[in-house]
């Protein structure tokens, strides 16, 4: 059978803390007429997040960088401008310098509200924000194969990505604090390493009939097959305060992929460029030391 590549197109969610202009602190209830302002302008890719001084933003589609980077670029600025409208800012970093997180409420919607009866406090310390990269990948099984491989190379792209040193004013001696805060949840980390499709599917089904997760969207790995498009999703990264560096880990992560499917289907002969038993003892991912 002929080889075909995938589409690899790509996505980009960013989340974003809401500040007040005048005293720099998280907004705990920004208006809603906020969001409706940024949904006149993206209808469907602007949207709340777990606490109500977030704000998540969602490219479409895209059929390469240039398209995502224009069009993050705009929902940056729409943010930005409706936010401004309302004494408020975005910030593009992954925790803020010194707002307490017992001081913001979560969104008062069904996901959320089960997020937090569920998961308690831990939930409720996530004042953080972080960027999720979407590359397409339509063949069930060669997305398998590159989330076991591209595994070893997440503590790289977390490097390049962090902007959260700080939290509730104190200097953590991290680089990315935030990855600290997020690996309280449970089912998050680096994700198991499966052999085939299936069996990833039984292992989900195994923690759904044991009550653990309704679908897969509950599996917080920092690279997972998403549950609602044929992508893979990345999701170690802090969000980048430039554009520019947002684009290019974003980039990264794409090349990776792509420079990993010829091993496997051009080239079923070589060994995988990224080898299982160098991901079995992947670099430590945990948040970095700011030395």
């Amino acid at each position: 059978m002929a080889y075909t590549e995938p589409p690899f197109t790509i996505g980009i969610e960013e989340e974003y803390l809401l500040v007040d202009k005048q005293t720099r602190d998280v907004a705990s209830d920004p208006p809603e007429a906020l969001f409706e302002v940024c949904r006149k302008h993206f209808e469907g890719v602007v949207t709340h997040e777990f606490l109500k001084g977030q704000i998540e933003v969602n490219t479409t589609v895209c059929a390469n960088i240039g398209e995502a980077r224009n069009q993050l670029s705009s929902l940056r600025t729409t943010v930005a401008e409706a936010a401004d409208e309302f004494g408020l800012a975005p910030i593009a970093a992954s925790t803020h310098p010194f707002s307490h997180w017992q001081e913001q409420p979560h969104t008062d919607e069904d996901r959320y509200n089960v997020i937090d009866h569920d998961l308690q406090t831990v939930v409720r310390r996530l004042m953080t924000c972080g960027m999720h990269v979407h590359i397409g990948i339509d063949d069930d099984e060669l997305r398998l194969d590159l989330l076991n491989q591209v595994s070893y190379f997440l503590p790289h792209l977390l490097a390049f990505s962090t902007s959260s040193p700080f939290w509730q004013g104190e200097d953590t001696g991290l680089k990315s604090y935030r990855l600290s805060v997020f690996d309280e949840l449970p089912r998050t980390g680096l994700p198991n390493i499966f052999d085939s499709w299936p069996e990833y599917q039984r292992h989900v089904d195994a923690l759904i009939n044991a009550g653990l997760i309704e679908d897969a969207s509950k599996l917080w790995w920092d690279v997972r097959p998403s549950c609602r498009f044929p992508t893979l999703e990345m999701r170690i990264t802090d969000v980048c305060t430039r554009i520019d560096d947002a684009v290019a880990v974003a980039a990264l992560f794409m090349c990776l992929l792509r420079n990993a499917v010829p091993a496997q289907e051009r080239q079923p002969t070589l060994a995988p460029i990224f080898p299982h038993a160098d991901r079995r003892k992947p670099l430590a991912r945990a948040a970095l030391w700011s030395g």
